[in-house]
């Protein structure tokens, strides 16, 4: 059974040493890992959060922060060394920490979180992000596997990213970089956007796939929305997946005019039954999708 965990953006942002005692509610809930956002330096204690985690019998995964300064994909000199410099603190922390995977945009060139919209590239320009991209994921890579830890590129949707959005693209760059280390992850949330077919994409993916996160198209809790997770889970089966599945279903439930969807917001109500069936309803689904008639 793939383990299942919880983003740490469930409860608190940042998540620092008060927030501790939530490891034990997360294993409580059903969740076997926490995904953790990489700390940034000074957020927590390295070795004191892995004692916390494994007092709670809890595994992790980190979630890596790019933005405009740290950035794979920029054409400045500084901020492409950043970034390049950013994955290889980002791998230390989870060898620290005692995580395989660092998953996230590792390519940069954030959007809407940026504050900044897409603009059109030139064919020049477009081929040197590539390149750079290339490049840069090359030498974290070697870092990486140097501590023993996956990094792991996500595509996002076109609102997100305008380097890095579908599986065929990320393909398209992980056979270029081809290196062990440096692997794919997917979001259901994106892929619906971007996706004809979520399934087909995640064959595509195939044997690259090493982190998932299995999110409603609208981000609420699984079951919720309109992602068929017959088909989902039946395609993780197809490719032969057996690695960690984490949820973020951190919409929360607030529809009034006006609020802004993209932005985080903490929690406003007690939300562990509804996480708690959120783990199961993955779980159950993971398994019985094993069996076909």
């Amino acid at each position: 059974m793939n383990p299942v965990g919880l983003i740490s953006m469930q409860y608190a942002r940042p998540f620092t040493a008060e927030h501790f005692p939530l490891f034990r509610r997360m294993r409580d809930l059903g969740y076997d890992f926490v995904e953790l956002l990489v700390p940034e330096p000074g957020e927590l204690d390295l070795a004191e959060t892995r004692r916390a985690l494994d007092d709670a019998g809890l595994g992790v995964v980190l979630a890596a922060r790019v933005n405009l300064q740290r950035n794979l994909s920029s054409a400045e000199t500084e901020a492409y060394r950043a970034g390049i410099d950013y994955l290889n603190y980002a791998a230390d922390c989870a060898a620290a920490l005692g995580a395989k995977i660092v998953g996230g945009p590792l390519t940069g060139n954030p959007l809407v979180f940026a504050g900044r919209p897409p603009q059109p590239v030139a064919e020049d320009e477009r081929l040197a992000r590539k390149e750079r991209c290339i490049n840069g994921l090359k030498e974290a890579g070697d870092h990486a596997q140097k501590v023993g830890v996956l990094l792991a590129v996500e595509p996002l949707n076109r609102f997100e990213s305008d380097v890095l959005c579908t599986t065929q693209q990320a393909m398209e760059l992980l056979d270029a970089v081809d290196h062990p280390a440096v692997q794919l992850m997917l979001d259901t949330f994106h892929m619906h956007m971007e996706e004809a077919s979520i399934a087909e994409a995640i064959r595509l993916g195939g044997k690259r796939v090493v982190h998932f996160q299995a999110n409603e198209n609208h981000r609420g809790f699984p079951g919720t929305g309109s992602t068929d997770w017959v088909d989902v889970c039946r395609a993780l089966h197809e490719i032969r997946y057996q690695g960690p599945v984490s949820l973020e279903p951190f919409r929360r439930n607030d529809d009034r005019f006006g609020v802004p969807f993209a932005q985080w917001r903490p929690p406003h109500e007690d939300e562990s039954e509804r996480l708690a069936a959120s783990a199961s309803f993955i779980k159950s689904h993971l398994t019985l999708t094993e069996y076909r008639r």
